[in-house]
């Protein structure tokens, strides 16, 4: 495996027995050895309690560089709405520190960076799940959990799950990346049943609240690549924050995508739009993590929303909410008027 720019490289890696019984597997811990990266067996993920750190603080910084290769257990996919019918496992975690992350609750104590070798099996029951609801259309998404475009160099599954939908009439692959790492992705056999998505944002969203992922002119430029190899492209501009000059900064946004992409890049073009929310729960979270943070979180100054399951968050009062989808709105279709807006949510 060769070495890129700015690609992740773990400190410390965890395999799993089981693990070492597929080519997978057996590949990376061979490349862990020859990188010189120190590892550990485990007999589950569950049993890593002894990562090195002195505070809980030190402990995060290095769970999110460290590895544990192992299998998905379960095959029962989760649903994924309002992208996708499933969410497809690949892996978990991601070496992003992005301030805002949902993946800070949902990951809780244990934010290393998981990739499943069982790659086999989890396709087999993704074909069984297309052939259950055919002859409709079933899309995957496979970034609910982790950056896959952000291990792809260690992993190779996203090509895998790439070539494998590009050969299902009925099936569909989606995701999402702050990564700029697509070279060895741009010969797969797609065949259009993926929709490549990049999340974006301001300059000041990006400098100030997502540390460790690639810069916005890194990821406009590997969406340019993305939409000569033929993919459908999409964008997700999340999350979208109110601060001072914020039309300004997401002005000059889809001023450089306009810029920069390619003509073929704006014929089939999504976009998601999702406003900055958070619970109390990862407002706790997130403060104890990075406690030096310009991330606003003040509970006065939002409206609580339930969600479906009972839980609530905290999003912009509605005035604030529609005037941000309103103006970005009109951005996107002065600069993209073929473009489809999914959702705002």
């Amino acid at each position: 495996m060769s070495r890129s720019r700015g690609e992740f490289i773990p400190e410390l890696a965890y395999f799993e027995p089981d693990a070492l019984r597929y080519p997978k597997g057996e590949r990376i811990f061979e490349w862990i050895k020859s990188q010189g990266i120190p590892y550990r067996m485990t007999t589950s993920h569950n049993r890593i309690t002894n990562l090195p750190g002195e505070s809980e603080l030190e402990q995060y910084k290095i769970a999110k560089r460290t590895l544990v290769v192992g299998l998905r257990k379960t095959l029962k996919f989760d649903t994924s709405k309002p992208s996708a019918e499933y969410a497809i496992p690949l892996a978990t975690g991601c070496m992003g520190h992005c301030h805002y992350c949902y993946l800070q609750t949902t990951l809780g104590a244990k934010p290393y960076i998981r990739i499943y070798v069982n790659t086999d099996g989890i396709l087999a029951q993704a074909k069984r799940y297309i052939e259950e609801r055919a002859p409709d259309i079933t899309r995957f998404e496979a970034a609910c959990t982790s950056d896959p475009v952000g291990i792809e160099h260690i992993s190779g599954s996203l090509k895998e799950y790439i070539e494998f939908m590009g050969g299902e009439p009925l099936g569909r692959l989606r995701f999402v990346t702050k990564f700029h790492h697509v070279d060895s992705l741009l010969d797969a056999k797609h065949n259009g049943h993926t929709r490549f998505r990049f999340s974006v944002n301001a300059d000041y969203v990006i400098n100030n609240f997502e540390p460790a992922t690639s810069s916005f002119a890194d990821r406009i430029e590997a969406a340019g690549k993305v939409a000569r190899a033929g993919y459908p492209l999409g964008f997700i501009v999340a999350p979208i924050i109110w601060y001072d000059d914020w039309e300004q900064g997401y002005g000059e946004l889809f001023d450089k995508l306009s810029e920069a992409l390619p003509m073929e890049g704006t014929r089939d073009l999504t976009f998601e739009l999702i406003q900055h929310r958070f619970t109390k729960t990862a407002k706790t979270i997130i403060e104890r993590r990075y406690p030096k943070s310009k991330l606003e979180m003040d509970e006065a100054k939002r409206q609580y929303k339930w969600g479906r399951w009972g839980q609530g968050k905290y999003v912009y009062p509605k005035d604030q909410a529609d005037a941000l989808r309103e103006y970005i709105t009109e951005r996107i279709f002065d600069k993209f008027p073929e473009a489809k807006i999914e959702y705002f949510t």
